[in-house]
């Protein structure tokens, strides 16, 4: 079977080639060992966000009693019907924006396992038996990532949870013990805590969410402790063992116990049973596949893109780089990607946003910096709130002014930052953001209201004042 793109996989980075490439009139096929629509829509972005949003629903009404007059009542949470429904939207998302996708563009999904062959070549072990060789022009390698799971003594033999298996659950444990204080481990950890589990997070550096500015782990640590969710920083779960039905986790100076141990540590990249090395494709210390500027492989006919290459691990990320292989494999475009004013955003209530280079990145690449934090008590759509817990923080080129990273906590700090991604990437300069218009009564004002930090006391201007 010859066609001009082989895709193996069918996540964001698969269906983004392939549309590209169907667009050119090319002919794709398409090799999927799982359930098609990989991690974002099945087990990632859609799951997570979805029962984010309706443990946040519960929160918003228990703690309604912020604003005089309101109350809300403790109702015990239906998990089951909470999954159920959780597992229908993945369903109708999987079938209208993957599956059925792929028919209207025109490309055949085979199910089985595929495996490079000399030629190169795939030979595809079908899931209704036999097998099946697929030739193609070109090959793209795009099947992701899972979990990563540290080496804990006792943590197999106990039994554990990742951000996977823990959205599929028929029950909601007692408590929960999550390894892990980075991005999925924050959002796990304030999700099962909101739907009323006891929650303890295990982080082995000296603060949660460590990548971000120093600013952020002890506001989300303040979150935590106001949400009743145990922290240990600089702690690290040296073994884990199960008894009278609960885990044991050992750390250094305390053991700590729950129903389950979720596992957060990261993620590692999909490429056993690929056969890489019968074609020549080089894997990387930490098993991703290695590409050029192109995401072209050492095999000049076979690409990768999304998390199987190691680039930042977002579902926008692998999409942009679906479409710039089949731009370079069929085109010859030698398209590259800029990866510096990248947006990231954890999840959390108030959530974690940024774009550009932290304080200590900037200092790290030579670039003199100034910066300014806004504490929210200054910003008046978080007042109305009634919720001043976060900040924003402005990185400026001392000097220029120029903006060169942005970072809120915040509730709708993705929406501030995609602003803050606009004005990075421009150059604007702290003066420029100091005076662009903003709608007042909107969290993004507090990007502006940042900026006047530069050069005026905000805390004595009135409320509206420009």
């Amino acid at each position: 079977m010859g066609f001009n793109l082989a895709i193996i996989g069918s996540g964001g980075a698969a269906f983004a080639a392939a549309i590209a490439a169907r667009r050119k009139d090319r002919s794709v096929v398409m090799i999927e060992r799982g359930t098609v629509g990989g991690t974002c829509v099945n087990t990632g972005c859609v799951p997570s966000k979805a029962l984010l949003a309706a443990a946040e629903a519960r929160h918003v009404a228990l703690d309604a009693g912020r604003f005089p007059g309101i109350r809300a009542s403790r109702d015990d949470v239906d998990f089951a019907a909470l999954i159920d429904g959780k597992r229908t939207l993945v369903e109708e998302m999987r079938a209208g924006k993957y599956v059925d996708l792929a028919k209207e563009y025109g490309w055949d999904i085979i199910r089985g396992e595929a495996r490079f062959a000399d030629g190169p070549a795939l030979d595809v072990l079908l899931h209704e038996g036999g097998t099946l060789r697929v030739e193609a022009d070109h090959y793209v390698i795009a099947t992701g990532s899972a979990p990563w799971i540290p080496p804990i003594d006792g943590l197999e033999e106990a039994g554990y949870l990742t951000s996977t298996t823990a959205m599929e659950l028929d029950r909601l444990p007692s408590s929960l013990l999550v390894v892990g204080g980075n991005f999925i481990g924050l959002e796990q950890a304030q999700l099962f805590a909101r739907l009323g589990v006891e929650v303890s997070v295990v982080e082995m550096l000296d603060r949660l969410a460590p990548t971000e500015e120093p600013e952020v782990g002890p506001v989300i640590a303040g979150v935590f402790a106001d949400e009743g969710i145990a922290v240990h920083t600089g702690a690290t779960a040296r073994a884990v063992r199960r008894g009278a039905g609960q885990v044991v986790a050992t750390l250094a100076d305390r053991e700590l116990r729950a129903d389950e141990v979720l596992v957060a540590t990261g993620r590692r990249p999909v490429v056993d049973g690929l056969g890489l090395d019968t074609v020549g494709v080089t894997v990387g210390d930490r098993g991703e596949v290695l590409v050029d500027e192109h995401l072209r492989t050492s095999n000049p006919r076979i690409w990768a893109a999304g998390d199987v290459t190691g680039h930042p691990q977002f579902v926008y990320v692998a999409a942009a780089h679906g479409t710039l292989v089949a731009d370079n494999a069929l085109d010859g475009a030698e398209r590259v990607l800029d990866y510096r004013y990248l947006p990231r955003v954890t999840f959390t209530g108030p959530a974690i946003a940024g774009v550009g280079l932290t304080d200590a990145q900037a200092t790290e690449q030579g670039i003199a910096c100034e910066c300014r934090v806004l504490p929210l008590e200054n910003v008046p759509r978080a007042i109305v709130n009634r919720d001043t817990r976060g900040f924003v923080k402005i990185v400026a080129e001392r000097g220029t002014g120029r903006v060169v990273g942005v970072t809120a906590v915040a509730e709708g700090a993705g929406d501030v930052i995609a602003a803050a991604v606009y004005a990075v990437q421009a150059g604007m300069t702290v003066t420029q953001l100091a005076s662009t218009w903003s709608p007042y009564l909107t969290m993004a004002e507090g990007l502006k209201l940042a900026a006047q930090t530069f050069t005026r006391d905000v805390s004595k201007l009135s409320c509206c004042a420009a």
